[in-house]
C-alpha cells in the first residue's frame, strides 16, 4: 500500500470554502486522487508540520483577534484530533516548525515580526510559550519591508538551532534554543531588498538554500554546525533575465539524494528546478508550469517519486512525476480541487 499510494495534508485559508486541513491519498504512478476529504476544521490553517513519528501535527491558528499555534493528534484513519492551541493577540504566524523528538515547536510571525518557542506535553499538546523574540529593522522596499517581517523559523539538522528568514530585514538569523529560551549566535544578511522567504538544507548537512520572496533569487550557503554561523557561496536566480511580470517567490524543497533543488514561483506559475553539484552550487535546469495560479507550497513525496503543487489562487493542486535521475517534472493530474490550498505536507511511508 505504501509503495503505491502517497499521503499528503492540506493547510488552507479558510476565507471562502475550505473548513480547514485536508487529506489526500494519491496514486503514484497515475496522480489520481484516490482520496480527497477534510482531516480537521480549523480556522485558517495556512502552514502545517507533522511531527517525525507521524502521531502529531502542528498548525497555524487563528482564534478571533488572535494567533499562534494549534496541536493535533493523528487517529488511525488519518482524521485530526484537536489537542489545544496556544495563542496571543494579533495576527497568527505564518511558518511552524517542531523538532525530531517534538519536545519544541517553533513559529515565524510574519505580521508581527516575531519567534516564538513552544514546549510540548508528552502527549503532544502545547504548553505555553517559553520564550519569544522580536526582530527589528527594515529594508531598501518601503513598502514590503517598512518592518521586520519573520517568515521562517525552522530547527538545523543537527537541532542544535533554530535558523530563521526574516522578509523585512533580509537577515537570516541563527538562534540556540537553551532550556526553551531563544538567544541568538549568528546573522547572515541577503542581498538588501531579496526578502529571505524560506530554507531548506541539503541531506549532507552542510549547506543551506533561501528561497528570496521579492528578488525571486536562491541563495546558497555554508553551514557551521559548530557555530550555528551561514556564509553565503552563491546567489542565482530563478527567473529568466527577461521575465518582466509581477512575482513573488515562495517554496523551497530538496531532493532526497540531495541532487535536485526546486522552488515555485508565483507569478510565473511554474516550478524551476535546479541540479545541485558536488560543492552544492547551483545550476538552472527547468521550469515547468503549474497548470493553476499562485503555487504557495509543494512538497515531494517521501519515495521522491511524485511532487504536489498548491495552486492558492485555482483551488486546484497538480500532482507531477519527478523523474529521479534527471529531475525532470512530468504532469500527471491537474484539476483535483481543493478549497484555498496553501501548504502541503506528505506523511513518511
Amino acid at each position: 500500500m505504501a509503495n503505491k499510494e502517497a499521503i499528503a495534508y492540506i493547510g488552507t485559508y479558510t476565507k471562502v470554502e475550505s473548513e480547514g486541513i485536508y487529506r489526500l491519498h494519491i496514486d503514484k504512478k497515475t496522480g489520481e486522487i484516490t482520496q480527497n476529504k477534510l482531516a480537521g476544521k480549523m480556522d485558517n490553517p495556512t502552514y502545517l508540520k507533522l511531527t517525525d513519528d507521524q502521531k502529531h501535527l502542528y498548525s497555524v491558528a487563528k482564534d478571533g483577534d488572535k494567533g499562534g499555534v494549534a496541536a493535533f493528534a493523528i487517529k488511525e484513519d488519518g482524521s485530526l484530533e484537536h489537542l489545544n492551541q496556544e495563542v496571543q493577540a494579533g495576527n497568527p504566524p505564518c511558518y511552524v516548525d517542531a523538532s525530531k523528538d517534538g519536545a519544541y515547536v517553533v513559529s515565524a510571525n510574519y505580521h508581527l515580526g516575531t519567534i516564538v518557542a513552544y514546549p510540548t506535553e508528552k502527549n503532544g499538546a502545547l504548553k505555553a510559550p517559553s520564550s519569544s523574540v522580536q526582530h527589528i529593522g527594515t529594508g531598501p522596499n518601503t513598502e514590503r519591508q517598512e518592518k521586520a517581517h519573520a517568515h521562517f523559523a525552522g530547527f538545523t539538522p543537527d537541532e542544535k538551532f533554530v535558523i530563521t528568514c526574516d522578509l523585512g530585514t533580509d537577515y537570516v538569523t541563527t538562534y540556540a534554543l537553551n532550556d526553551g529560551i531563544l538567544d541568538k549566535v549568528s546573522d547572515l544578511k541577503v542581498a538588501g531588498g531579496s526578502g529571505p522567504r524560506n530554507l531548506v538544507f541539503h541531506p549532507n548537512d552542510k549547506i543551506a538554500y533561501i528561497m528570496t520572496e521579492m528578488a525571486a533569487d536562491v541563495v546558497v550557503a555554508a553551514y557551521d554546525e559548530a557555530t550555528g554561523a551561514l556564509t553565503e557561496i552563491q546567489s542565482i536566480a530563478s527567473l529568466p533575465a527577461d521575465f518582466s511580470g509581477e512575482n513573488k517567490g515562495s517554496a523551497i524543497h530538496i531532493s532526497n539524494d540531495g541532487r535536485f533543488l526546486y522552488v515555485s514561483n508565483r507569478g510565473q506559475d511554474a516550478v524551476v528546478t535546479f541540479a545541485i553539484d558536488a560543492e552544492g552550487k547551483l545550476s538552472l535546469a527547468a521550469t515547468t508550469p503549474v497548470e493553476g495560479v499562485g503555487p504557495r507550497d509543494f512538497d515531494l513525496d517521501p519515495s521522491g517519486e511524485i511532487l504536489l503543487v498548491s495552486n492558492e489562487n485555482t483551488n486546484n493542486v497538480t500532482v507531477f512525476g519527478v523523474n529521479k535521475e534527471t529531475g525532470a517534472l512530468t504532469l500527471l493530474q491537474k484539476d483535483i480541487h481543493v478549497p484555498e490550498p496553501v501548504c502541503v505536507k506528505f506523511i513518511n511511508e
